[in-house]
């Protein structure tokens, strides 16, 4: 059974609802339009996380993008019953309001009008989702705690934008918990790849160090602890830094104390994602200004996060 229909949004370009939509826009709807154009597909719980406290202002909000027509949505099929969550994508009149506030256009900003049925029947969608779990995870922590920051979430497609066919990550992020920063790529697993390619992918990255003169470490989150260990024993040894980790949702989620650095001792314990910064002193992590500065939290500021009247 396919996936629910999605609505295309307004037929044609029509000034009078751009214009009304963009009346009724705050700083925070553009953020979501935003993370909707960048990531791609984005549920409803996930969006709540990002950017809301609580479910129904976070329903009524969407809602209201959606008559808009702004965003859209679909459900997907679900084989044993039950009701799958609202998958939220930019729709026609978010995009072309993207593209007015970036002085470019709709073509350039990579939309197409027919994206959301494409993502909504893509087999590469749960995928996507679960990427962006790894940094949904992230930026509810920060909102939570004082003494973190998520300061960069760059998709795939900004990443190849970035660096080119050198490498391609799932995404680049930049981790601040502490005191401590780290940049890193994110090979997020689904277990559908052979363990052999998966291991091929650091000799990419490998290239791209090279070329830029930066060191950063690749994570892998992987879907079992089974198919953790294997993935150990065939990378074995690389000039690369690595960790690894199980995909959880306890103890902070990816920011706790998951991940385990490669090559290790016997009995190490396994460390926070900040700590990751020290788990290789033999090798100098870190960007020049030839990666993206990473902000003070690139969410900060731009809405009260408490304030769910908009």
């Amino acid at each position: 059974m396919p996936a629910t229909r999605i609505p295309l949004g307004l037929p044609r370009f029509d000034a009078d609802a751009m214009a009304h939509a963009a009346a009724r826009l705050t700083p925070r709807d553009y953020q979501i339009l935003e993370h909707l154009l960048h990531h791609r597909v984005l549920t409803t719980h996930q969006l709540e996380r990002l950017f809301f406290t609580k479910p129904q202002p976070t329903r009524r909000r969407l809602g209201i993008l959606r008559k808009l027509h702004t965003i859209t949505r679909y459900r997907p099929w679900t084989p044993y019953g039950g009701s799958a969550p609202c998958h939220w994508v930019l729709g026609r009149v978010g995009a072309e309001l993207l593209a007015l506030r970036s002085h470019t256009t709709v073509k350039e900003l990579g939309y197409h009008p027919d994206l959301a049925m494409s993502i909504s029947v893509s087999a590469k969608s749960g995928h996507q989702l679960g990427v962006n779990d790894f940094f949904v995870d992230l930026r509810h922590r920060a909102r939570h705690a004082p003494e973190a920051r998520l300061r960069e979430w760059l998709s795939e497609r900004q990443c190849a934008t970035i660096w080119g066919g050198l490498a391609r990550p799932d995404a680049f992020g930049c981790w601040y918990e502490n005191g401590s920063q780290i940049d890193f790529f994110l090979e997020h697993d689904t277990g559908s790849m052979t363990l052999a390619k998966v291991a091929d992918k650091l000799a990419t990255y490998a290239d791209l160090t090279e070329a830029t003169q930066i060191t950063t470490p690749v994570l892998f989150w992987l879907p079992s602890r089974t198919r953790e260990t294997n993935l150990r024993a065939v990378i074995k040894a690389t000039a690369m830094p690595v960790a690894t980790a199980v995909q959880t949702e306890l103890d902070d989620g990816p920011a706790g104390p998951c991940w385990l650095p490669l090559p290790s001792r016997a009995g190490q314990p396994r460390m926070r994602l900040a700590e990751l910064i020290n788990a290789w002193p033999h090798l100098t992590l870190g960007r020049t200004s030839e990666q993206p500065p990473a902000t003070d939290d690139y969410l900060d500021g731009l809405f009260p996060k408490e304030d769910e009247s908009w």
